[in-house]
């Protein structure tokens, strides 16, 4: 497997880890109505939401773009190289957005979504 499938995977995967971060310590999280829940909190765990949401948001380009990639036999090492860039951009990003940091969330964003266009133009 190359390392832009385990970045497929590791991504498909993270969205999870800000979910467990807006559900911190399950304090009055009601397990029945979890969207409910999510959507009356406030501070770090709405933010931590958010960045869930954003995070799968960004999931169908990427995934295309390694594929498509992929299957059209671009340059693996480069591919590989922007994937990693993606996943480190959206691990800054989630930190980001949980932190309360816009601006620098803002800028990671930009660098997450350049790794992706820059894959779509090594096919």
């Amino acid at each position: 497997m190359t390392i832009a499938y385990w970045c497929v995977l590791f991504m498909g995967l993270f969205p999870y880890v800000a979910a467990g971060i807006a559900k911190k310590g399950f304090e009055g999280y009601d397990n029945g109505m979890p969207r409910q829940w999510l959507a009356k909190q406030t501070g770090f765990r709405a933010r931590a939401n958010a960045a869930q949401a954003n995070l799968f948001e960004s999931l169908p380009l990427f995934f295309a773009a390694v594929i498509i990639a992929h299957i059209s036999n671009a340059s693996q090492q480069r591919v590989d190289l922007l994937a990693l860039g993606f996943v480190a951009a959206r691990i800054a990003y989630a930190i980001c957005y949980v932190g309360n940091w816009p601006t620098v969330r803002s800028i990671v964003w930009l660098a997450g979504m350049a790794c992706v266009i820059t894959i779509f133009f090594q096919i």
